[in-house]
């Protein structure tokens, strides 16, 4: 049988390692990202750097879209020299980034029109889920292509489920960033009170993270805290990116998320003291110094 080809957009932190598995299974992977040095792992693992996402979509089968801002989803498939401008009719396109649902919708219509079918897939589970291939993937679009992606969707992921048509997918993420954002509000006030009350941080985490209070918060990023790692697994600028577009879209629906937005202006802070590059879990810092634990 002839290996799927595969287009793939995007070769962040997340990208990358997600690419990589789709080229370590033998499918033929073409692929394009705005600095193409970000790129040279996977082209010497075998990969084809392209110069435009159109290039790309033209030599593929299904293309792969991770990048991290809905303008730039927008720009990569719907732009001149995007996506839909290669994709020939058949073919399909996944976005697995996290976006906004009416960019999906739209994005479906558009492709709809030229015969493409497209699928918004965005994931949870952060680098470590990347790197491991145990992400969870929501999709949202049409059942017979989310048939024909799963056994790709499989290399990547450990959880594929499909969540209705076209921008499902999203807003099953966005319930998923709406849980995250005010987790992490929990996870750091709960190390914040057991460093000042004098207890091991690491012993609090190993007790609590197996009990009613336990989450993938507290067992991964808990440990980083305690370490001082700060370093992006998901960073503090794409999950405000994340609420915001939450925000809108409960606000289009005449819902109230008085947990969401209170996160948000933890997060706001927290880019305000210059922490927007770093992971979700140095939103410790913003209340630790709160409480003259840091200076």
């Amino acid at each position: 049988m002839t290996a799927t080809r595969i287009g793939w957009i995007g070769t962040g932190v997340m990208g990358g390692p997600m690419c990589g598995h789709l080229l370590a299974a033998g499918h033929p992977v073409t692929l394009f990202t705005r600095t193409r040095a970000k790129a040279g792992a996977l082209v010497a693992q075998g990969a084809v750097w392209q110069t435009s996402p159109r290039e790309v979509a033209a030599q593929s089968d299904v293309t792969f879209v991770m990048v991290g801002y809905p303008r730039e989803v927008e720009d990569v498939i719907l732009g001149p020299d995007g996506v839909l401008a290669g994709a020939r009719p058949g073919t399909i396109v996944v976005d697995m980034s996290t976006s906004e649902p009416t960019l999906a919708e739209r994005i479906h219509r558009r492709a709809a029109a030229r015969g493409v079918r497209t699928l918004d897939a965005p994931v949870s589970g952060g680098d470590v889920g990347a790197r491991e291939a145990t992400l969870a993937i929501m999709v949202g679009g049409d059942a017979g292509a989310v048939a024909e992606v799963t056994p790709l969707l499989q290399r990547l992921g450990k959880t594929i489920s499909h969540m209705g048509q076209a921008g499902a997918g999203q807003h099953a993420k966005l319930c998923n960033q709406i849980l995250i954002a005010s987790t992490m509000i929990g996870v750091v006030e709960c190390l914040v009170y057991a460093v000042r009350a004098g207890l091991e941080a690491g012993t609090v985490i190993e007790v609590v993270g197996r009990g009613a209070a336990a989450s993938w918060a507290l067992n991964h990023l808990g440990p980083r805290i305690v370490r001082g790692d700060f370093a992006p697994g998901f960073s503090i600028q794409l999950l405000v990116k994340d609420m915001g577009i939450a925000l809108a879209e409960a606000e289009r629906r005449r819902l109230t998320l008085p947990g969401l937005a209170l996160a948000n202006r933890f997060y706001q802070e927290a880019m305000a003291q210059g922490l927007a590059d770093q992971g979700t879990q140095a939103l410790y810092r913003v209340v630790a110094k709160m409480n003259g634990l840091l200076p």
